[in-house]
């Protein structure tokens, strides 16, 4: 496989946000943390925080909320080191069992070796039946 590092072309940026999808349906923090560079700095909705270690541990608490968690991330635009995606996530919340629907846009920076140093997240849940689901 390529290594998906900057400058992006279309190609590796499409490959890039690929693997992206493939790790977080993963559902596996450690692994996902590794694609961030040690210090990455995350806005994730209204939080904000620094590190490896701190992206696993927020992953962690995220998936056992968000149980039966699907994702999916299309490509909305690219430079040399940077990536736009839009994304939508289905998951239903392990406290009340509410289907959810979550749509949202990320803002990715990347380092010279390929790994995530900045994540800029914004998203909005709305509430779905189980029969509106389009992710299974």
């Amino acid at each position: 496989m390529k290594k998906l590092v900057p400058p992006f072309t279309m190609e590796t940026a499409k490959l890039k946000v690929q693997a992206a999808e493939d790790a977080w349906n993963s559902k596996d923090s450690e692994k996902v943390s590794m694609a961030y560079s040690i210090d990455s700095i995350w806005r994730n909705r209204d939080l904000f925080f620094k590190g490896r270690k701190a992206i696993a541990e927020f992953l962690s608490d995220k998936w056992k909320n968000e149980l039966h968690y699907k994702l999916k991330k299309y490509l909305w635009s690219f430079t040399e080191n940077r990536i736009s995606v839009r994304f939508e996530y289905e998951w239903q919340n392990a406290k009340n069992g509410k289907w959810m629907r979550t749509h949202g846009n990320e803002h990715w920076e990347f380092d010279v070796d390929g790994l995530m140093k900045i994540r800029d997240m914004s998203a909005n849940d709305i509430e779905i039946k189980e029969s509106q689901r389009k992710f299974k």
